[in-house]
């Protein structure tokens, strides 16, 4: 289902990937690892290679297609530099008095069992290749940054009502439908092989069957009443939307007609009703077959014409894509910021570079 709002797409809220971009190495010397298991360091603190590696066989996930030593090594480079990038946001955290409590990982890891039996949830974490220890540290990093994140950004944002009004102003044209619009949000589910899953579990279908069952799983708790942004968040494996709560924004009317089978179970709909368990296939048309399973929920329906600044909805719209805005601002100014202040080796950029020269 292709996504057309007729809202600026500064507005179209998707995954905020902290971690991702260049990866710059510095050449200016080549400094020996204090240990041949030591991968890096940050302000002193080591990242061993079991913990890169771990890291690493969790993205590759069940792809059966083996990567070439070096594509194998340029997704270390990246999965390292990530992992120093949150080493420099957890020791800040750590400085500040952030760091997330053990009640806050007991409650977030109950949340993640929600859904399972005990032999299944253990059987997840067999299949991700981890420990119920190493699910812990993740959930209290992941945690800290968030924390450290609305202390140092989120919390400094104010967003005047002068600012929407001049935007308002710029871009009335935007607000004006030209069609029947659906404010949607999605969970998706899929048994296809992927490297990423966007889910804040890093919770992913392991083949079709387990798909079925993880999305009636799903189905099951909104209809038990559980909040379908938080089941998105947790389990939705559509990485443009799932860290937005499955929000997908405004879908042009003439959009859904391309699946009708969405269609004619979202038409029917009420403002905050949900779907059936729907298809996803690879397409539209003929031809195109089933990789998956969602669910969709009906945010709001809108009708054609021009919306105006006194329209309460206009009004949320901008004031969160201009917090959005900002806040991305102030977060890639942070990151770098703080890695000026950090002292850090990539031991393992020098052992590839050192063999390129030879």
């Amino acid at each position: 289902m292709q996504v057309e709002s007729v809202f600026p797409a500064r507005f179209r809220f998707a995954s905020l990937i902290l971690l991702s971009g260049a990866l710059l190495v510095p050449v200016i010397a080549c400094h020996r690892s204090p240990s041949p298991d030591v991968m890096a360091t940050v302000n002193g603190k080591e990242i061993q290679r079991s913990e890169v590696e771990r890291y690493y066989l969790a993205n590759l996930g069940d792809n059966p297609q083996k990567p070439s030593q070096e594509q194998a090594d340029i997704a270390r480079l990246t999965v390292l530099h990530g992992m120093i990038e949150d080493e420099i946001l957890q020791q800040r955290a750590a400085k500040l008095n952030l760091a997330a409590s053990d009640e806050d990982v007991n409650a977030k890891l109950t949340e993640m069992k929600a859904p399972y039996t005990q032999e299944e949830f253990d059987k997840q974490l067999k299949q991700r290749n981890i420990t119920i220890d190493d699910l812990k540290r993740d959930i209290r990093r992941q945690l800290t940054k968030t924390k450290l994140l609305n202390k140092e950004i989120e919390s400094k944002i104010n967003i005047t009502d002068s600012e929407i009004s001049n935007y308002f102003a710029a871009h009335k044209s935007e607000f004006n439908l030209i069609e029947p619009q659906y404010h949607l949000a999605q969970i998706v589910v899929t048994g296809a092989p992927a490297q990423q899953t966007g889910n804040l579990q890093n919770n992913k279908a392991s083949g079709d069957a387990d798909a079925k069952k993880k999305i009636q799983v799903l189905h099951n708790q909104l209809e038990s009443g559980q909040d379908f942004g938080n089941v998105a968040m947790n389990f939705s494996e559509n990485a443009n939307t799932a860290s937005n709560g499955g929000d997908m924004g405004f879908v042009a009317e003439s959009a859904l007609h391309s699946e009708p089978e969405a269609y004619n179970a979202i038409s029917k709909l009420k403002p905050g009703q949900i779907t059936e368990i729907l298809p996803v296939y690879d397409g539209a048309g003929p031809g195109h077959r089933a990789v998956g399973y969602a669910i969709y929920k009906l945010i709001s329906r809108e009708a054609a014409g021009q919306r105006e600044l006194n329209d309460p909805r206009v009004q949320q719209l901008i004031r969160q894509g201009l917090r959005d805005g900002h806040a991305q601002l102030l977060r890639n100014a942070y990151f770098e910021m703080l890695h000026d202040e950090a002292k850090v080796h990539n031991y393992f950029a020098d052992e590839i570079l050192k063999k390129g020269a030879q």
